[in-house]
C-alpha cells in the first residue's frame, strides 16, 4: 500500500459503521477484492495511533460471549477523511496525467 493511505481506508471503512480490529481486516481484503492484506501487527498501532489523534473512539462490547473492541469514526476523523480523500485524489489525478501522457503503458 501507498504510505498514508491505510488511514484513508481504516476511516472510510469506520465511516460506513462501528468495526472491530479483525473485521476491518477482512472487510478491507473483501471490498479491495484481496487486493490489501492488512496484518494485525500493522492495524492496531495505526487504530491507536489514530485514537490518540482524536479520530477514532474504541469501545468493548460483547458479541456471541467474546469481548470485542469496535472502533467508530469521530468528527474529527471525519474532517481528516475528507483531506485525506482530497490529497489522494490530487495524487491520482497526478498519476494518471503522467501515465496517460506517454508515461508508463
Amino acid at each position: 500500500m501507498i504510505k498514508g493511505s491505510t488511514e484513508t481506508l481504516i476511516l472510510t471503512l469506520l465511516q460506513e459503521r462501528p468495526l472491530y480490529g479483525y473485521e476491518l481486516i477482512k472487510e478491507l481484503h473483501r471490498q479491495s477484492e484481496g487486493v490489501f492484506n492488512l496484518k494485525e501487527g500493522t492495524l492496531y498501532p495505526i487504530l491507536h495511533a489514530m485514537e490518540i489523534e482524536g479520530w477514532v473512539e474504541s469501545y468493548w462490547m460483547e458479541v456471541e460471549g467474546r469481548k470485542r473492541k469496535y472502533y467508530s469514526i469521530r468528527d474529527k476523523g471525519m474532517e481528516a477523511l475528507q483531506s485525506k480523500k482530497a490529497e489522494w485524489n490530487l495524487f491520482r489525478r497526478a498519476v494518471d496525467r503522467v501515465l496517460g501522457e506517454g508515461g508508463l503503458t
